[in-house]
């Protein structure tokens, strides 16, 4: 799986341009403007706004038209409240030097904008930061995304070639329909394209199952408006429309950062005032019963289906295989180990997994390598899950589904709930599966062993 820096432009962006506004204001106004209250202000209400008019999402495919509305709207509200707050609040301000002030904010943060936009596409056109395409079909539509990808390389599409059932062999052609999924698996394909009228409906359905249980954006290519489905996003590249059959909340720049704010701000006060007093406490006591490391680690599967060390609190006599399957049955459980699974003590070194960024404290429970292998062959859409950060806890781990799995309804029933948690994302939905967490602690859960 490649790498992908993009996910930090954002933050840098929103982090860079806050830093700014604050030096340019503390530079004209010194002690006039350093009131707590309006530095507070001018920061929430900036970020607050850029939420409303997403204001720092980027995508490949963006219009001019896009970003010069999106700079106009941004400052013209800004300016709006910025002013609206002086006045309710009454106080003194020279209304030029506050507009001159503002102004230079806004050219500054608008040319950076520009220029960030004009190196990416010159990055993007030397090659680099490019995105492996293949197409299936080759209607008019087909071709149309296939021109619009080679005539505006500075998105940093790369098509591969297409696949078709047809007679006519266009060039790149690299087989049929069927062969399409092998294709995908062995040549790191990102996103495929699909003419919806060249596929019959259960082509269309295996194309959903390969894009989901493999970690492939799936895009489908349809024929007119009519053809376009409820809780599809729907796209243009320039007059061609596009459907993306999956939304995801977290792929929403403020709601990756309000989860990441919230992971780090929850992950730093356990580290600080639980881990510091609670990690030399658990030494003494694992190293007076059995040798070995006051930490467990193991690999597991992460956001797309990279693999990170997850750590616990060991519970166990040492084993050199750490891949081992863990039942209740294993038998090298200790005495302090059987407490600290039962009251789930032994996840909360996870919260350093979650201060480094590996996890997050609401997500898919992170599985060993060998079940994710096995899963992704006997579940369907099982990967799904990978398209977020695992978690500490998740929606499948408080309804019930935790612990070891006894049967095959047990992995699609908690595998059914991390997609539901994944498309049905809320920092709402957050707090009352950490609520739900809590509470299944103190009353205590079968499965906790």
């Amino acid at each position: 799986m490649k790498k992908r820096y993009s996910i930090y432009i954002k933050p840098i962006s929103i982090i860079a341009n806050l830093v700014f506004i604050n030096f340019t204001l503390y530079y004209f106004f010194r002690e006039d403007f350093l009131n707590y209250w309006n530095v507070i202000y001018v920061n929430v209400t900036w970020l607050t706004i850029s939420y409303f008019l997403s204001f720092y999402a980027l995508k490949r495919y963006n219009r001019n038209i896009d970003v010069i509305s999106r700079l106009f709207f941004q400052f013209l509200i800004f300016t709006f409240v910025y002013f609206a707050y002086f006045t309710l609040t009454s106080q003194p301000i020279n209304t030029i030097k506050h507009l001159k002030t503002l102004g230079v904010i806004f050219i500054v943060i608008g040319s950076f904008r520009i220029f960030y936009l004009k190196m990416l596409k010159s990055y993007r056109n030397s090659g680099k930061n490019l995105r492996n395409v293949i197409i299936v079909g080759t209607n008019r539509n087909a071709q149309n995304i296939s021109g619009f990808f080679h005539e505006h390389t500075e998105l940093g599409y790369k098509i591969l070639g297409y696949f078709s059932d047809k007679k006519e062999i266009p060039e790149n052609y690299l087989g049929r329909v069927e062969n399409c999924f092998e294709y995908a698996l062995n040549n790191d394909v990102d996103e495929i394209y699909c003419s919806i009228s060249e596929l019959s409906q259960e082509q269309v359905k295996a194309f959903i199952d390969f894009a989901d249980n493999n970690l492939k954006v799936l895009k489908l290519i349809p024929e007119s408006k009519n053809d376009f489905r409820n809780k599809m996003k729907v796209e243009y590249y320039d007059y061609t429309p596009i459907l993306s059959l999956r939304t995801i909340p977290f792929h929403v720049p403020s709601n990756k950062i309000i989860k990441r704010v919230f992971d780090l701000s929850f992950s730093l006060l356990i580290i600080i005032f639980v881990l510091s007093w609670l990690s030399p406490l658990l030494f003494v006591i694992i190293k007076l019963e059995s040798n070995g490391s006051l930490f467990f680690k193991q690999k597991r599967n992460g956001l797309n289906g990279t693999t990170f060390t997850c750590y616990k609190y060991r519970s166990m006599s040492v084993n050199d295989n750490v891949d081992d399957i863990e039942t209740r049955q294993y038998g090298r459980i200790t005495k302090i180990g059987k407490f600290i699974r039962k009251t789930s003590i032994d996840e909360l070194p996870q919260f350093f997994n979650v201060f480094k960024g590996d996890m997050s404290v609401v997500g898919p429970r992170p599985h060993m390598l060998s079940y994710t292998e096995l899963y992704a062959k006997t579940v369907d859409k099982y990967m799904v899950r990978h398209f977020v950060k695992p978690g500490i806890t998740g929606l499948a781990q408080v309804r019930g589904y935790r612990g070891e799995v006894e049967k095959q309804g047990d992995i699609e029933n908690r595998v059914k709930l991390d997609i539901f948690y994944i498309e049905n994302w809320s920092f709402i939905l957050d707090l009352k599966i950490i609520g739900q967490t809590i509470t299944n602690v103190f009353k205590g859960e079968q499965k906790a062993y």
